[in-house]
């Protein structure tokens, strides 16, 4: 055993090793027993660390490195997730329980901190460790549909203002640390971090977005972009006597905006959330000391207790008041309670930077790991539990807006002929490629243009090109002797381009497409994971809706139809549009399911159900039903029904948690097991 510790602690490789296999492994785990991931990666870290088997040690180099990057990474991505424009949308409201669900913690937290002996120093820092929050109960509130509800929005948007307001202090305090408190000390600190943080926010977007104007469809540079520019300005904070995660808070922020909700953020989280953030879970595990521990829950219960029970009685009284402010209902409020209670990213981060410089006590720091668990744990629960209760969020705005004859108008786009754009390569998937693209492009009174891109070589008389093209052109042949045999015009073309996703999306907008009907391959390597598919860069780029299908028969024999619905929003009425189309060009019938959580009403589902009876009677007239089920696992019941159809249509959607977890929606969990025939509907930038 001795010559294990000593191989693993004096080989930064098999620490490094060490570190990957618990990523890999323990929060599945974990999960399993309902637990959050990160739990088991603290867990990991406790058993390795010095107290238990001291297999790592929290001082090494490798240890030590992973700590602060892994740090740095969970507050760049925690402001990188925060949806700017769901903040300007509610802005005040957003502000003022900003506001006060900063505020009001803050003053608990320092006179609990007073109380139990501390200096005012470090009482404002324990202060800010309780004023801000993680959303770590949105995926929650997203499987239950009720993100649109305003009481959802305005925590989500209140979390820009704690964050930022928690690492102000976080930054004042450890200047302050070891020196003169002063006013003068006090109004430098704060000018130079105003100085600062403007210079990055403007400056920084500016030159994002001339970066990535001009470097276009290199992604790997402007992934390499992204993580200079987040680590130059954690070096910089540094520089003005700032923490670190202060600047890479700041830099997320700045770069929210230039990297969208793109493939270049899709790497930058996924860089994260398998490599960095799992690491600085475990690290923040090594350096806590069992013994110690145990004394947090034993002799020193009194403190751990006053933390857990000031935060959680703070963040109700915010709660409360803002709610009663804003005319909310009991619900609403308790909902945004539970939302606001979890304390991961901006605390911990904020925590271990105390505890590195002597702010706050071991003790302290054992109290704020228990804090996190508690209030994962109890948030999650009750968001659950709160957040099922809220009225599913439909209304008549929601189609008056968006109910039009034109399904798939595009802003700009002239709306005749109809133009289905059909990327070719495989010949044994091509026929019913074309003939769905045809009977839509037939419906539609429009046309087909059957796709086949060449890779571009430097001399464009090179013989591989020339193979190419020759091949690409039988392709293209074939696709017009289908597209004649249903009796749709199409124009075929070639094109050759040195990035496939890049070439479909141009030739979608140079031919004005309304739509762009892809082939889907059964699986999804590493590679695609890593570096982005084609499929996931033609929904980042293109214009217009795509329609990625894998069909296992041919469209004309495909007569039942299944659509899940979630919530009703502009894009579920766009995608049971394209439902009702393809339906109606060879008589099939469609079902509509929608899977609700248990604790919504029957008068919620059948409000929602007469919504959709709506939707579909504006739409084309073909045989429908509609299915509404109370069920915790919308996925079970999804493929349950989809044993009885022909196709189901799902909807592109991708989210990730600031914990640095992947987060699958239903569309992701159901479809490498679906058996039939599938289609994944997505719109630019969904």
């Amino acid at each position: 055993m001795d010559g294990l510790k000593e191989l693993v602690v004096d080989n930064p490789l098999v620490a490094f090793t060490t570190l990957l296999l618990v990523s890999l492994t323990l929060p599945p785990l974990f999960e399993r027993l309902r637990l959050p991931g990160l739990v088991g990666l603290l867990f990991a870290g406790v058993v390795l660390g010095p107290s238990v088997l001291g297999l790592l040690d929290p001082a090494g180099d490798i240890e030590k490195l992973f700590a602060d990057v892994g740090k740095v990474y969970l507050m760049f991505v925690a402001a990188l997730e925060i949806d700017l424009k769901e903040f300007s949308r509610n802005r005040d409201r957003a502000m003022k329980f900003g506001a006060l669900t900063f505020a009001i913690p803050l003053m608990g937290g320092i006179l609990l901190g007073r109380w139990a002996g501390f200096g005012w120093v470090a009482a404002v820092l324990i202060g800010s460790l309780m004023a801000s929050h993680t959303l770590l109960a949105y995926p929650i509130v997203m499987r239950l549909g009720v993100t649109r509800d305003e009481s959802v929005t305005v925590t989500v948007g209140a979390t820009i203002f704690t964050d930022i307001a928690a690492l102000l202090v976080l930054a004042v305090c450890a200047s302050l640390q070891g020196g003169d408190f002063s006013p003068l000390s006090l109004t430098l600190q704060m000018v130079g971090l105003a100085v600062y943080a403007t210079a990055v926010l403007f400056g920084l977007d500016w030159a994002g977005r001339l970066y990535f104007r001009r470097t276009g469809s290199e992604q790997g540079n402007q992934f390499l972009f992204v993580l200079l520019a987040v680590f130059l300005v954690a070096v910089g904070a540094q520089m003005i006597n700032v923490d670190k995660v202060v600047g890479a808070f700041l830099a997320g922020l700045a770069v929210n905006g230039v990297v969208g909700d793109g493939p270049v953020k899709e790497k930058v989280e996924f860089f994260g959330s398998v490599l960095f953030i799992p690491f600085f879970f475990v690290c923040m595990g090594l350096l806590l000391d069992v013994p110690v521990f145990i004394e947090a829950l034993t002799d020193r219960l009194g403190l751990t207790v006053g933390i857990v029970l000031v935060l959680f009685l703070t963040k109700f009284l915010a709660a409360a008041i803002a709610g009663l402010w804003f005319r909310y209902s009991h619900i609403q409020i308790l909902t945004m309670w539970s939302l606001s209670l979890p304390q991961v990213a901006a605390t911990l981060a904020a925590a271990l930077v105390g505890l590195q410089v002597g702010l706050i006590t071991a003790p302290v720091f054992n109290a704020v790991i228990v804090l996190m668990l508690v209030t994962s744990l109890v948030g999650s629960t009750t968001t659950s539990r709160f957040a099922g209760q809220l009225p599913l969020p439909i209304g008549p705005s929601v189609l008056d807006d968006n109910i039009s004859d034109d399904w798939l108008a595009t802003e700009g786009i002239p709306q005749k002929p109809f133009v289905v754009v059909v990327p070719i390569s495989n010949p044994s998937t091509q026929r019913y490629l074309i003939e769905m693209a045809a009977f839509i492009a037939q419906h539609e009174k429009g046309y087909v243009v059957p796709l086949a891109i060449a890779p571009a070589y430097a001399h464009m008389d090179d013989p591989q090109l020339l193979t190419a093209l020759t091949h690409h052109q039988q392709l293209l042949q074939m696709a017009q002797a289908i597209s004649d045999a249903v009796g749709t015009e199409a124009r075929p073309q070639i094109r050759i381009d040195d990035d496939i996703a890049n070439g479909i999306s141009r030739t979608a907008r140079e031919h004005h497409a309304q739509l762009v009907v892809m082939g889907r391959s059964q699986t999804e390597g590493l590679r695609a994971r890593l570096l982005g598919s084609v499929i996931d860069n033609v929904f980042w780029a293109s214009h217009c809706p795509v329609a990625v299908t894998r069909l296992k028969k041919a469209p004309i024999e495909i007569k039942r139809i299944l659509i899940p619905v979630k919530i009703m929003t502009p894009q579920t009425i766009r995608t049971i549009r394209f439902g009702q189309v393809f339906a109606a060009t060879h008589a099939a019938s469609i079902i509509l399911l929608h899977v609700s959580d248990p604790t919504h009403s029957a008068q919620d589902l059948q409000r929602f159900k007469d919504q959709l009876h709506a939707v579909l009677a504006e739409g084309d007239q073909v045989e429908y039903g509609i299915k509404c089920v109370r069920h915790d696992d919308p996925a079970a019941v999804i493929l349950t029904a989809a044993r009885h159809v022909d196709l189901v249509i799902l909807r592109s959607m991708r989210r990730r948690t600031t914990g640095g977890l992947a987060v699958s929606d239903v569309t992701h969990q159901v479809i490498g097991t679906l058996t039939c025939s599938v289609v994944l509907f997505g719109e630019p930038h969904s």
